[in-house]
């Protein structure tokens, strides 16, 4: 068990994260319109059609 002559290749690999500033704001933008279209659909449902059952 000589392990000093052992020869071991080592693959480095950088991993770099590219961000496209334009691909996140518009995934916010859509993201942002989906929650304030949800929020006019409780706001109608709240003021108009609960009323309505009373």
């Amino acid at each position: 068990m000589n392990n000093s002559h052992r020869d071991v290749d080592v693959e480095e690999r950088r991993i770099e994260k590219k961000s496209d500033s334009s691909m996140v704001a518009s995934t916010f933008i859509k993201y942002a319109a989906y929650i304030i279209i949800t929020f006019g659909i409780l706001y109608f449902l709240v003021r108009y059609v609960f009323p309505m059952f009373q």
